[in-house]
């Protein structure tokens, strides 16, 4: 699957984005999928994954960094997936970095970057006034 992520910016302290990835190629609603960041000067770390479980339904899980400021969703007519980031800070700066996995995605090894066979190419986020 090919992954095309989009949306960053330019935004103040406490502002909002939403970042789309959107997905082709192939279908992703039985895919692990994943955002990662990554800021200057330092190594790409997990923000929120989302894997299907019990067939019909989803999972997602949240680094506490972001824990009720960031949400995941999915839109899989769309084939595409959302970061929904409010009340954003400068420490949120970073290149943000899509990702999905074909296989199953156990719980423990979401914030794995090894897990993740696509990427895509990031979009750049930056908190600031």
């Amino acid at each position: 699957v090919q992954l095309q992520a989009s949306g960053g910016g330019l935004v103040q302290p406490g502002g909002s984005l939403r970042l789309p990835c959107e997905a082709s190629g192939r279908t992703i609603s039985n895919y692990g999928l994943a955002w990662f960041r990554q800021a200057p000067g330092k190594e790409r770390e997990f923000v929120v994954a989302s894997r299907p479980y019990l067939g019909s339904t989803y999972r997602t899980y949240y680094a506490d960094s972001v824990k009720g400021r960031f949400t995941f969703s999915r839109d899989n007519a769309k084939n595409t997936v959302y970061l929904q980031m409010n009340s954003l800070k400068p420490e949120d700066t970073a290149v943000y970095y899509c990702a999905a996995r074909s296989g199953s995605l156990i719980q423990s090894a979401i914030g794995d970057l090894v897990q993740y066979d696509s990427w895509g190419q990031g979009t750049l986020v930056t908190v600031s006034s």
